[in-house]
């Protein structure tokens, strides 16, 4: 098992390099209120974010630490981190919700006239009351806001090695789990408790939580992959698949197993399809490739280049979040990197509106890939009828 937390220079490391990206581009403050943007600068490891009422800031200046304006509820926790100057006020308050404390810290760190980057690209929010948003830009009228015109994405593409740890260590309990399904899943079986056994197995292999649980069973197939469990009991003829992103020290795993119930042999080939067309990915994923290129790859094996399916991407980054960027889609040109923790995900159509997908994760090494989870075979363990 992986060390918990990082040390305090994981994130001097993250700290610099954002202010050196910050000077490049011009920005005197990053502006940050998502679980993920604060975290990855503070550390600040909580569930509390599951609660919408109470807003969460961090301000990375140009030069310096990073400032915490947060609830007074979390000042305990957040001074278990590295975090030196945390500002607090007692929340919720409807009159003024850490919004004057938060334009008085953004007034002392950034000059006037300079301006303050926000991220604002896909796969990104700004989790403050839209009135509040409107009120803090009213207090810093000769401040300017802005899009961080994708800064924070760029810093989080790499993961450092004590990162990817975290993410191999997700990984391995969820490979664990997932090897332990024949014990819970059988003919007549109702999926609902095969899902909530399967949680059970994570939590016992060694998660923290399991944020994410998708699946489906039918005949050949399923028909989505996003569903939650219903009570079908599983029948003979059914292929059933669960995906996972369970939590290690605030770090996902995401990918998925097929297991057959006696499927038919047209399930047990597209499988093996899938497979072929991920080893192709995998063939060809090296620094210096792109995304785009990835997405391809698989594609020619699954559609002949026919462009993919409805589902739209074929795999995405991991880390932090369950889905990060990129996306595996013809229009990525992200050039892969050493240290870039990618999902590869082909599905295909297996008839009457059934699918079946595969899914994987790897990381970016400077010859080629390093598997993350541990890679499936081409055809489907069988469970019991």
């Amino acid at each position: 098992m992986t060390p918990r937390g990082f040390p305090v220079s994981e994130f001097r490391t993250r700290t610099e390099h954002a202010q050196a990206a910050m000077e490049q581009a011009g920005y005197a403050a990053l502006f940050l209120t998502t679980e993920p943007a604060v975290r990855y600068f503070s550390g600040f490891l909580t569930r509390f974010w599951e609660s919408p009422t109470r807003p969460w800031y961090l301000i990375v200046p140009a030069t310096g630490d990073p400032v915490a304006v947060i609830p007074s509820i979390g000042r305990a926790l957040m001074a278990e981190t590295w975090m030196a100057d945390i500002r607090t006020w007692r929340a919720p308050d409807y009159r003024d919700d850490g919004v004057s404390l938060l334009a008085d810290t953004l007034e002392e760190l950034v000059p006037e006239g300079e301006t303050i980057a926000v991220p604002c690209e896909i796969e990104t929010h700004l989790r403050m009351p839209l009135a509040d948003w409107q009120a803090l830009q009213a207090l810093l009228p000769r401040r300017q806001f802005t899009g961080d015109g994708g800064l924070l994405r760029r810093l989080r593409l790499i993961k450092s090695e004590a990162e990817i740890a975290k993410i191999r260590t997700a990984c391995g309990i969820a490979d664990r789990a997932f090897a332990r399904v024949p014990e819970i899943a059988r003919t007549g079986t109702p999926l609902s408790e095969v899902f909530r056994r399967f949680q059970m197995l994570c939590l016992e292999e060694g998660a923290d939580w399991v944020l994410y649980l998708a699946g489906g069973a039918a005949e050949g197939g399923y028909a989505d992959v996003i569903s939650p469990a219903n009570e079908r009991p599983l029948q003979s003829g059914d292929v059933l698949m669960l995906d996972t992103g369970l939590i290690h020290d605030g770090y996902f795993c995401d990918f998925d197993r097929n297991y057959s119930l006696n499927a038919p042999v047209a399930s047990h080939d597209a499988h093996a399809m899938l497979i072929d067309a991920m080893r192709a990915a995998v063939d060809i994923a090296r620094p210096g490739k792109t995304a785009a290129d990835l997405f391809h790859a698989i594609d020619r094996i699954l559609t002949g280049g026919a462009g993919g399916s409805d589902a739209g991407r074929y795999g995405h980054g991991l880390g932090m979040q369950l889905t990060e960027p990129p996306s595996l889609i013809p229009e990525d040109e992200t050039e892969l990197a050493p240290g870039m923790v990618l999902t590869l995900e082909p599905g295909i159509a297996v008839g009457g509106g059934r699918v079946i997908v595969h899914e994987e994760n790897i990381v970016i090494r400077e010859t080629g890939v390093e598997w993350l989870s541990t890679p499936y075979g081409p055809r489907m363990t069988e469970i019991g009828t």
